[in-house]
């Protein structure tokens, strides 16, 4: 029980106590009013709002642009790479929900599942036919190596006099 009266009434946590863990959500009921669900099963929205953004890293090197996504849980199966018309680099992929018993209570669910879908535009430098992906972990790495730039060839000119 807080300590601290709830300022947005009844039946929601107050978002300035440190002790609630129940967070509100912006978004809660939208597009779908979820008022008619029962309290042990989960909107859509809180389903996958944790997974849909995949947390992405994307850093340039001399040699290649590299990718790094947190993906626990996932088989490499369950995760696609592509390369789109246009220099598009899209990862998609689906963690699917756990499946769930009338039974069972559930006290609480951090664990994202849905789809996920992250694109991201390459620069004109790179090798598009030479994009290789592994995973390990559960961290998936594309690797899109850059095309080598050719340095200006400099000629010393002799100076007569």
């Amino acid at each position: 029980m807080s300590l601290i009266p709830s300022i947005f009434g009844s039946g929601r946590s107050n978002i300035f106590d440190p002790f609630s863990l129940d967070l509100w959500d912006p978004f809660d009921g939208f597009p779908f009013n979820t008022s008619t669900t029962n309290n042990n099963s989960l909107s859509i929205a809180r389903d996958t709002s944790a997974f849909v953004n995949a947390r992405m890293d994307w850093k340039e090197t001399p040699e290649a642009h590299i990718f790094k996504a947190d993906l626990p849980g996932l088989k490499k199966e369950e995760v696609k790479v592509e390369v789109e018309e246009g220099r598009v680099l899209q990862i998609s992929g689906e963690r699917s929900r756990e499946h769930e018993e009338k039974t069972d209570t559930w006290h609480r669910v951090e664990r994202g599942s849905g789809k996920f879908l992250r694109r991201f535009r390459l620069p004109d430098n790179v090798k598009l036919d030479e994009v290789k992906a592994s995973m390990e972990n559960g961290v998936l790495t594309v690797t899109v190596p850059k095309v080598e730039e050719k340095k200006p060839e400099v000629k010393s000119i002799a100076i007569s006099g």
